[in-house]
């Protein structure tokens, strides 16, 4: 047979390369994953060891999660349907069916979180004697305290709003909870009353105040543990507001609007202002989202679309509360047997002596700490507090992304530059959600003499770094603190994350040249020793990829044995993985023998345990008490064992989007805690999910009473036991 006409064989998928293989085969759906892991948040609402009062907790956060991901993930789906955008994403959907795939997946979790809150939470609640009620459940008693309550607190407050032809319909806020009323004048009414007409129907709105407590509770301090919702409240006293008036029907409806804002960046004046102007553009922004309870009225429904420029599909009918963040009020009576013990952070080992200077320390050795196991309070706060007071100290330069309303730092920020030190705040005033603050925050500081930098045209700051520069007896010296977490006090509590004090002139000085590159235009391309994203994170990273894929093909020769401890290997922490270079980077490593482990808490478009493609790779997620944020990086390196931790998650955005910072451990004893974190997360069989071929999240299941601990509970021990 002559050579061009031999049939050749089809290939098989294990010989297809990584670059010849489909997106779809390569990659989950990011909205979705993202939709996967907000169900592991409710699992925990639902899973009976998980206390009581923490199990309405999380109800809570899962709702404000769901608010979020409308608002920025949904939004921008609505926004490129209205622009007729029909690029499908890597697993082959259009945003419109990107949007049927959400709503499928919110409506069963939706049901599934109704029927935690209604069938499990409040008669569990109940048998603690802690009532949430409905009006028909009140004493005479209770119905009196609350109608004081509304005379005294809520009459005055609300401002009911009638829709007619001299009242255009109201401008409704983002995520506000408001009574629907339809409305009639009585048959005796005078007919000639502009809109007399006894037949016709009126609709009024009633916003529900934000600034009171959601669940009102019934009584005193000495009173049994009742509530009831202050909507519930207001609707029964609704003829107080619309007196004389007959009220037909009430609906309470919450609204949600996009917060996926189109920017220009390129083409402002002043970044500060821009920010301003789009802050109030989203206060206007389009509805995306209208809840209404399971018993809905379908007129005022249907009315409501009309007037919010809605679509069928954008309503959800809520089978028990529309809003689920205001539990944490619930949350917040904190009876010890049905809360998780409280964690108080110890100070990090070495700087347990409050009066030592702290630079000293520093110079002794890099100090690493893990919050919120280890004090932020007697660690960061503590570094910013020093250098503001030390008259040593000539220059501090700190970057914020989010901080707290009451933050420590700025004070201390502007008592530096009070006494006349060079104060440096790069401010990102695009954090979403908290540009407002971080708005104030600059111009506060600016007023104090602090000089404020609001960052890069086209690019987040979203590195967290802080640098001291101090004046000694040998010259200037220079210190700094990097870190995986926002200099945030209030959040420093309720996320795990890590920071590194060091003083070691390579790291220093490179920090430095990155506050040059955000202040002043720096070109520096050549860090060699901090990953910089957008200048070299990306790179680097799949320079050490490759790297350990190459140490695999020689392993391969070598005899291949998967429990050799000389086998590469990548560990790799963060919140999520989305980045497709890296993901395609890792599937060759692990088709070469690449052992890798992820730890994504998030979500995670990559998939794991494909024959052929990713068989060595396993991603696991953490959920527990604290919020994993932290960002660990771990390359094996032929026994070289390199350790980096930072600000940066594997997505595209923190790699080509955002400035960040990621440093490298290097000494031995903080590598080794790094490892015993990495370790203790990957056997955890308490809080622990692994991610299946399909997508889909297993829970692992203890199996001893040793392995009910989880992740958190060990490292709060080991925090606890180790020596001063």
């Amino acid at each position: 047979m002559n050579d061009s006409t031999k049939t050749i064989e089809p290939r098989t998928l294990s010989d297809l390369p990584v670059t010849e293989r489909s997106n779809e085969e390569l990659f989950f759906n990011r909205e979705l994953s993202w939709l996967q892991f907000n169900r592991r948040v409710l699992h925990e609402a639902l899973d009976e060891r998980t206390p009581l009062l923490e199990r309405v907790g999380f109800l809570a956060i899962f709702n404000s999660n769901l608010d979020e991901f409308f608002q920025k993930r949904v939004g921008g789906l609505k926004r490129q349907i209205a622009a007729g955008v029909t690029t499908r994403t890597p697993d082959g959907l259009t945003p419109k069916q990107q949007l049927h795939a959400i709503r499928e997946t919110v409506l069963e979790m939706l049901a599934q979180q109704a029927e935690c809150f209604e069938a499990i939470i409040k008669p569990a609640l109940a048998q603690e004697d802690i009532g949430l009620l409905q009006w028909t459940d009140l004493t005479e008693d209770e119905k009196s305290f609350a109608s004081d309550y509304f005379q005294n607190n809520l009459f005055p407050v609300l401002t009911p709003l009638a829709v007619d032809p001299g009242h255009p319909f109201p401008f409704i806020s983002n995520l506000s909870t408001s009574l629907g009323v339809i409305l009639q004048y009585p048959s005796d009414a005078n007919p000639s009353r502009p809109h007399g007409d006894s037949e016709e129907m009126h609709f009024a709105r009633v916003k529900v105040p934000r600034i009171l407590p959601q669940w009102v509770r019934l009584g005193d301090d000495q009173s049994p543990l009742r509530f009831i919702r202050i909507e519930n409240i207001i609707q029964q006293h609704l003829d107080q507001l619309f007196e004389g008036m007959t009220i037909v029907h009430v609906m309470p409806f919450r609204i949600t609007r996009n917060a996926d804002i189109e920017r220009d960046e390129e083409d402002a004046e002043d970044l500060l202002e821009l920010v301003e102007q789009e802050l109030r553009v989203r206060r206007l922004a389009n509805v995306i989202r209208l809840e209404v309870p399971s018993d809905f009225d379908e007129t005022m429904t249907q009315f409501l679309v009309r007037e919010l420029n809605l679509d069928e599909t954008d309503v959800y009918h809520m089978p028990a509360e529309l809003d689920y963040t205001d539990l944490w009020t619930i949350h917040s009576i904190g009876l010890p047997h049905l809360t998780k013990r409280p964690w108080s952070p110890v100070p990090p080992p070495r700087l347990t002596d409050e009066e030592a200077d702290i630079f000293s320390v520093i110079r002794n050795g890099d100090i690493m700490v893990h919050h919120p196991y280890e004090s932020f309070g007697s660690s960061v706060e503590r570094f910013i507090r020093a250098a503001a007071a030390d008259p040593a100290v000539v220059a501090l330069k700190l970057t914020l992304y989010r901080t707290s309303k009451d933050s420590p730092f700025i004070p201390e920020l502007i008592k530096a530059a009070e006494a006349g030190k060079q104060v440096v705040c790069l401010v990102e005033l695009s954090a979403r959600f908290d540009e407002e603050r971080n708005v104030q925050l600059a111009q506060t500081l600016e007023k104090a003499g602090v000089h404020v930098v609001y960052g890069l045209v086209g690019l987040k700051t979203h590195t967290k770094t802080a640098l001291v520069v101090r004046h000694e007896s040998d010259g200037m010296k220079v210190y700094c603190h990097i870190g995986t977490g926002n200099y945030n006090s209030k959040t420093a509590q309720l996320y795990t994350d890590l920071g590194l004090f060091t003083c070691k002139p390579h790291l220093t000085n490179e920090l430095t040249q990155l506050f040059h590159y955000l202040t002043g235009r720096s070109l520096k391309k050549d860090f060699k020793h901090l990953l910089v994203a957008p200048v070299n994170m990306k790179t680097r990273f799949i320079q050490m990829i490759d790297r350990e894929t190459t140490h695999a093909q020689a392993w391969v020769q070598r005899g291949s044995d998967p429990q050799d401890p000389q086998r590469p290997r990548i560990i790799a922490k963060m919140n999520s993985l989305e980045d497709r270079d890296v993901c395609r980077k890792l599937y060759e490593a692990s088709k070469a023998g690449v052992q890798i482990n992820l730890i994504v808490r998030g979500f995670c478009c990559l998939k794991p345990q494909i024959p052929d493609l990713s068989e060595n790779i396993t991603v696991t997620s953490v959920i527990g008490q604290f919020l994993e944020h932290s960002r660990i990086y771990y390359f094996h390196n032929n026994g070289q064992n390199e350790f980096f931790f930072g600000s940066a998650d594997w997505m595209s955005r923190n790699l080509n989007s955002r400035v960040e910072c990621i440093v490298p451990v290097e000494e031995p004893t903080l590598q080794k805690r790094l490892w015993q974190i990495l370790t203790i997360m990957l056997e955890d069989q308490r809080q622990a999910w692994d991610l299946q071929p399909d997508g889909t999240y297993i829970q692992r299941q203890p199996n001893s009473s040793k392995e009910e601990i989880g992740t958190q509970q060990q490292l709060m021990k080991i925090a606890k036991k180790t020596p001063s």
